[in-house]
């Protein structure tokens, strides 16, 4: 594109590609997921300004979500961080999952919905263990280090304490606060400090900084210039325990206005069941979710590193503005068995469904079975629908099985007794059992209920 495109009046352009990927994977995480090989569709589009690259986002967004819609999968799109590629707007299309590698939350109220780790979070009704401030007083805990170890060994419950983290941020040591209950989000404190990324303090800082070895580090009487983060949540807490910046000891009594009183505050935890929504009175249900899409708005981030530039309707040189936009194609298959079977198998949706309908003749040996099936195949097949004939010389009750294990959404079982009232079995695979259907009836029949469920997809 930077070689190619010199002039405002090219864009905007979207280019994309759908193949073959591969990954280093050390192992798949389980069954069809995290494969080495997949496929996947990527595109990038290019704009003269911010407004036009906001617009194809927001169509992008739009496009995936008739695309999960018709794919009949009950998904979720979330706000999420941009993660390494960059930019300011993200959002992941998460299909619902209970073996779902992310952690989402959803308003149950509003359609807000997001990573836990990028989800704002409401105001609280009340400071957590509110009251009048105490004396500060120094607790011997030897060898307890974790939130865990000294609530259990002091008595009192996580949500009393002050979970004290210490990170680096360039050449800034930034200490941020959560409350012993909470986890911290790394992407919400890169934003609440405006830079592109944090670590872990090492052992060294920590020791230069507090004066004691890890796990015992506390907000207050720190050492040399440090930035202090605490979360909303602490606000106002009162009668709280820290770390005392001494080994093997904590301090109790740590009041927020006492002896927070340096630290900004700022919505720095993950987010969890029952919180509050930023955006309505709701509140958040938690759920898992495997990520099958996601589109970014990259912005200038890339384009200004390699240069890419055109000449603007006043021969000005802009630099272009990009959005990224990624569909992983075999990984929407893996998700949607994920979220579609039962102990006997595959459960598909109808649109993505490898056979719309699995004809099972109980007896190949019966010759009035065999032609029945194969007119059913034949006459199912000349409607446009995806149909298997399971012609093997196999037991009824291995074809059945096997017809669970493959999925297939509808299925018509050609046996002797209902053929002698000219009627087969059609049986959703879905319910316990199967309903006579006269032979004459049974292609018109499976052809409506094909088309019936994929012209309307599910979403939750």
């Amino acid at each position: 594109v930077r070689r190619d495109v010199r002039s405002y009046r090219e864009l905007p352009m979207n280019l994309y590609q759908i193949q073959s990927k591969f990954r280093d994977e050390v192992r798949p995480r389980f069954g069809l997921m995290r494969g080495r090989e997949f496929i996947m569709k990527d595109a990038y589009s290019f704009h003269v300004d911010r407004a036009d690259c906001d617009r194809e986002y927001d169509n992008m967004f739009r496009t995936y979500r008739r695309i999960f819609d018709r794919c009949g999968l009950a998904y979720r799109p979330v706000e999420a961080d941009t993660g390494a590629i960059g930019g300011s707007r993200s959002h992941e299309f998460q299909v619902l999952a209970a073996s779902g590698e992310d952690s989402i939350v959803s308003c149950d109220q509003c359609e807000y919905a997001a990573n836990v780790e990028k989800a704002g979070i409401g105001a609280s009704e009340a400071p957590a263990a509110a009251g009048e401030p105490s004396p500060l007083v120094e607790v011997p805990t030897p060898g307890q280090r974790t939130i865990e170890e000294v609530s259990k060994f002091m008595k009192m419950k996580p949500h009393r304490f002050v979970k004290t983290l210490l990170y680096v941020a360039g050449d800034t040591v930034v200490v941020a606060l959560v409350r012993g209950d909470h986890a911290l989000s790394e992407p919400k404190l890169k934003d609440a400090l405006g830079t592109p990324a944090v670590e872990l303090a090492p052992e060294d800082v920590v020791e230069r900084v507090t004066g004691a070895p890890v796990g015992f580090a506390g907000p207050m009487n720190l050492r040399g210039r440090v930035r202090l983060l605490a979360d909303h949540a602490l606000a106002g807490i009162t009668a709280a325990v820290a770390g005392a910046n001494k080994a093997d000891m904590h301090v109790k009594g740590v009041s927020a206005a006492r002896d927070l009183a340096g630290a900004e505050f700022a919505d720095l935890r993950t987010a969890g069941a029952g919180d509050r929504c930023p955006r309505c009175d709701g509140r958040f249900a938690l759920q898992r979710g495997i990520e099958v899409g996601q589109v970014f708005y990259l912005g200038t981030k890339y384009s200004e590193a390699l240069k890419a530039t055109v000449l603007d309707a006043e021969g000005k040189e802009r630099v272009l503005e990009m959005g990224c936009y990624g569909i992983g194609v075999t990984r929407t298959i893996a998700a949607a068995i994920e979220q579609n079977h039962d102990d006997a198998g595959i459960v598909w949706p109808m649109p993505l469904a490898p056979f719309h309908v699995v004809i099972v003749p109980v007896n190949l040996g019966d010759e009035r079975l065999r032609t029945t099936a194969e007119r059913l195949h034949d006459d199912l097949a000349a409607r446009g629908i995806d149909v298997l004939l399971d012609d093997r010389d196999e037991r009824p009750g291995v074809k059945f099985k096997d017809a669970d294990l493959i999925g297939c959404p509808l299925r018509v079982t050609v046996g002797p007794r209902a053929l002698e009232r000219d009627a087969v079995e059609l049986k959703r695979r879905t319910e316990k059992e199967p309903t006579e259907v006269p032979v004459g009836e049974v292609a018109a029949r499976v052809a409506e209920l094909v088309a019936a469920e994929l012209a309307g997809g599910t979403r939750a």
